[in-house]
Order: structure tokens, then C-alpha cells, then sequence
């Protein structure tokens, strides 16, 4: 089932998401299916439980090919529960991000470049993996909703902020 996306604005998107305390939950399954078809619906690269009003430690992310984000390298399928990230150096890089949350938009981002991630899929086993480049930016995109910060949050610069049409319109020129 598609669910409805909160936008920038809903208090419960600055909320802190409390952890998954039961896995292999038939309900758990089923969060994890409507998450995906909603991620898939409106196009997204990933997307956390936060979004749809579900108030759990919980993303997904993945695509072969983004109609998002065409240049960026495939990012394998991930269901992440109880996320762990844990920078693997104090380098960053800047980028484009956009939100579901913030749809329309896009803005300038830093990043660490390389980080580790840790927690568990749906039926509670262990997840691990070093990751670096956009692979890095999706886990650390979504698992900042998980503690209530929307990506405009960490923009240093607002000038490179805007309407993704416009924003493309300006770089053409």
C-alpha cells in the first residue's frame, strides 16, 4: 500500500525514532512493503519510517538506476533497522540531495565520505558494511530522519538551495 509522505513543516519529522524492538513481525513485513512500494511510487533512492508517521528506527534504500539521480553508481537494495553509522574518516564531500519530504527541492550537502553501518534486517539478522560515495550519502540522508533532521538542516550555504527546476534551468545556462 502506497501511504501518504509528511512534508517539511510536520513536527513529527523533528522526532527522534524510538528502536525496533521485535523482528520477524508480520506487521514489520508489511511496513517494510508499503515502504518500499511508497519509495517506489514517488520515485525515491531510499526512504525511513518517519516519513510515512511511523515513529520507528527503520529505512530503506536501493536502486539499480535512480530517475533522481541518473549519474549515481547503483546503491544495493537495504532494509536497515536500528541503524549504526560510524565515520571511517573525518573527510566529507559536498553534494546534491533532494527529500520526498521536501519535494521540489534540492540543496547542497556535506557529507562524511566514508563511513560503516550496522543494525539488522526484518528478521533480526546482523547488517554490516563500509561504504563510501552515494552509497554513503542515501544511508546518511536517511538515518538523519530517524533523529529528526531533514537535510536543509545541515546545509552550510543556502544560497545553494532551491526548486530543483530552477536549479537545473541556472546549470544549462
Amino acid at each position: 500500500m502506497i501511504r501518504p509522505l509528511l512534508r517539511m513543516g510536520d513536527p513529527r519529522l523533528l522526532r527522534r525514532a524510538r528502536p525496533v524492538d521485535r523482528f520477524d513481525a508480520a506487521w514489520l513485513h508489511a511496513l517494510v512493503a508499503d515502504m518500499e512500494e511508497t519509495m517506489q511510487h514517488h520515485d525515491g533512492a531510499g526512504l525511513a519510517a518517519p516519513q510515512i508517521g511511523v515513529d520507528l528506527r527503520l529505512v530503506i534504500f536501493g536502486f539499480e538506476r535512480s530517475a533522481r539521480y541518473p549519474d549515481a553508481e547503483p546503491v544495493p537494495w537495504t532494509v536497515l533497522i536500528n541503524p549504526l553509522l560510524t565515520p571511517l574518516s573525518p573527510d566529507v564531500e559536498e553534494g546534491w540531495e533532494g527529500c520526498l519530504s521536501v519535494p521540489g527541492m534540492r540543496g547542497w550537502v556535506p557529507r562524511w565520505s566514508r563511513l560503516h553501518y550496522s543494525g539488522f534486517d526484518p528478521c533480526g539478522r546482523p547488517i554490516e558494511r563500509s561504504v563510501s560515495g552515494f552509497h554513503a550519502r542515501v544511508v546518511q540522508h536517511e538515518c538523519d530522519h530517524l533523529d529528526g533532521i531533514l537535510y536543509p538542516m545541515r546545509m552550510a550555504d543556502l544560497s545553494r538551495f532551491g526548486f530543483t527546476d530552477v536549479l537545473d534551468a541556472a546549470a544549462a545556462d
